[in-house]
């Protein structure tokens, strides 16, 4: 015998415990992101820096973009505004940072950081395939 909440997830809608769930995914994705962002505001030299010695052209351009994406594309996922654009792009960001940032594969932290990353991607693509849920704006 299923409950309810089951049979309506088997038929393609969802249960007020996997809404929630979902509520929570975002959440803690968002918050990485949102708070990333935020740091970087107080630390634009080193930030900067940081992506000049990995060799990527334009790293002011490059600090600016991604403190954009970080916050915004995190609020977008925490509201659930537009959450799967913002997953999407948080995605997509995050496997660049991976390959850009965390190819050092001699280096143990690195590999950890790099397989790290692109799981935070797997969730963000999970929300942009699935949607946010029913706790967000999308949905009211």
């Amino acid at each position: 015998m299923t409950t309810i909440g089951t049979q309506s997830a088997e038929l393609g809608g969802s249960s007020k415990s996997q809404d929630t769930l979902a509520l929570a995914a975002r959440l803690l994705l968002a918050a990485l992101f949102i708070l990333a962002g935020i740091n970087k505001l107080s630390a634009m030299e080193q930030t900067v820096g940081y992506i000049a010695s990995v060799g990527m052209p334009l790293p002011e351009l490059v600090y600016f973009g991604t403190v954009a994406i970080e916050i915004v594309g995190g609020l977008m996922v925490a509201l659930g505004f537009k959450a799967r654009y913002g997953a999407g792009a948080l995605g997509i960001f995050t496997v660049l940072t991976a390959v850009f940032f965390h190819n050092d594969f001699s280096q143990q932290t690195e590999v950890t950081m790099f397989l790290k990353n692109l799981a935070i991607a797997g969730g963000l693509f999970a929300i942009a395939a699935f949607g946010p849920g029913r706790f967000s704006i999308d949905r009211k």
